[in-house]
């Protein structure tokens, strides 16, 4: 799978049935060359007007299932969102 396709899935928290978003970047090991997480934009600020500072970074462990439109993870969403 390419990382274009790769993005183009939205992931769906399991634990809550929230849609968190798309995939915007991926995080990886520099000495193994694997991935680590995976990147998401985390909420809009201000009724989606204004860009976000936030985003979630979800570890590769995380993840249930990769499936042809989606992607389940199961996060605890306040644990995994970080300040930009």
């Amino acid at each position: 799978m390419r990382l274009c396709e790769f993005s183009r899935k939205e992931v769906i928290n399991a634990s809550d049935c929230r849609c968190l978003g798309n995939v915007c970047d991926l995080e990886f090991d520099e000495c193994s060359g694997q991935i680590c997480a995976m990147i998401i934009k985390g909420p809009p600020k201000w009724f989606h007007l204004v860009g976000c500072d936030t985003e979630y970074v979800i570890d590769w462990k995380k993840i249930v299932r990769i499936g042809p439109d989606v992607i389940l993870v199961d996060i605890c969403a306040e644990k995994c969102l970080h300040k930009l």
